[in-house]
């Protein structure tokens, strides 16, 4: 992927498997962002391709969750999700609003205006838009970003759902615990390249770290060990 004379991924190729939680991390400038929004359709790559999974009829292959709620603050919660349900052409708009409030937990909230939400209550929004219309895939950026503990805690227990339904769950995070947590598999960029792809264990072991060492510690072991190369 190419801004100008800048080169942000370079041939990067992975794939996922049904219900799979992935987690994306690397520095700042790593390109995490950027390999997101391809794989959501809202950047287009300058080579190659994603192929996603067949999705059914009238619904987005991959849910895209940015960083910054793509919300109307002045609209009610509900009527967040009935608006989004008629852009992306929802067969069954109001079948699917009623289905994300139940899956969110947001039923009581339906009501109340998106702007007087906690934190973490607007995310759960921001989630139920990205799978308003029932995406196979769903890629979120930094879901937990400014988040306090228990929010991020039930957010995480909302996307680990998902995913034991099936829902294939791609993720940035600079929260690199959350990666050693919650996902089955670590994708690590630097420089817009890939250097590791498997679960969180292997890169300890990648590392040269002894297993059971602090996760963090193993990743900025693994990119030290990277930049002496």
């Amino acid at each position: 992927m190419r801004f100008g004379e800048l080169q942000a991924l370079h041939a990067i190729s992975f794939d996922t498997s049904r219900g799979e939680l992935i987690a994306v991390v690397g520095p700042n400038g790593a390109g995490k962002t950027t390999l997101l929004s391809i794989i959501a359709g809202t950047l287009s790559p300058s080579a190659g391709s994603v192929n996603g999974p067949n999705a059914r009829r009238g619904a987005r292959r991959v849910g895209w969750v940015p960083q910054q709620p793509a919300l109307y603050s002045k609209l009610s919660v509900v009527e967040n999700l009935r608006l989004f349900a008629r852009l992306e052409r929802v067969a069954e708009p109001e079948a699917a609003v009623a289905e994300m409030l139940e899956q969110t937990g947001l039923g009581e909230r339906a009501d109340e205006r998106v702007d007087r939400l906690s934190g973490g209550n607007r995310q759960r929004v921001n989630v139920a838009i990205g799978l308003i219309s029932g995406p196979p895939v769903l890629a979120l950026d930094e879901p937990s970003a400014s988040l306090d503990p228990a929010q991020r805690e039930r957010l995480w227990e909302f996307i680990g759902g998902l995913a034991r339904k099936g829902t294939s769950v791609v993720f940035s995070t600079h929260t690199v615990q959350e990666a050693d947590h919650y996902a089955d598999r670590v994708i690590v960029l630097d420089r817009g390249e890939l250097l590791f792809d498997g679960p969180p264990p292997g890169l300890v072991q990648a590392a040269g770290q002894r297993p059971g060492t602090d996760f963090e510690h193993a990743l900025v072991a693994f990119l030290s060990q990277r930049e002496t190369r």
